[in-house]
């Protein structure tokens, strides 16, 4: 069991990590800080540069959270709370991706939320540091917090709220 928790951190970690470098960089195939402050304005978001920059690192931070195994609620909270602005933007397009739908961003929820319930494992920062087992009620908070955060973002930032 801890080496597929194991592996579902790397996985996943790294995922939301790369999603975020290219956010706020040329790597990864990103359009620097200046393409994620365009696309963040093409769906609809005031910010610009401190909007991308915010939710690259905010992407960047819970993808290294997951990997390490460290901190997991809050690596739940994070990655639920900028996949929710995720999701208000994909929205409109129904859950399947090829569709351009939310179904990747909801994903990248789940899982988090997921590893915030079970523990990341024997082979995690948060084993090795005693912060284990988180109870039940954390990770329902955690999530909960991210995507109401998400939302409350999606209100102050967006031109237009939650597109239907």
């Amino acid at each position: 069991m801890d080496l597929g928790l194991l592996l579902v951190r790397l996985a996943i970690g790294s995922l939301i990590a790369g999603h975020g470098v290219q956010k706020i960089s040329h790597r990864l195939g990103g359009h620097g800080i200046e393409g994620g402050a365009a696309e963040f304005r093409a769906d609809g978001f005031s910010g610009g540069r401190l909007t991308a920059a915010a939710a690259g690192l905010g992407q960047v931070t819970a993808g290294l959270l997951l990997i390490a195994g460290a901190l997991t609620p809050l690596a739940a909270t994070m990655a639920a709370g900028i996949m929710t602005v995720a999701i208000t933007v994909k929205w409109r397009n129904g859950l399947w991706v090829q569709n351009d739908g939310y179904e990747y961003p909801l994903v990248l929820i789940i899982v988090p939320a997921a590893l915030a319930l079970t523990g990341p494992g024997r082979w995690s920062l948060d084993e090795t540091a005693g912060l284990l087992p988180w109870a039940p009620w954390w990770t329902v908070a955690a999530v909960g917090l991210g995507a109401s955060s998400g939302l409350a973002t999606r209100a102050l930032l967006g031109r237009s709220g939650i597109r239907p």
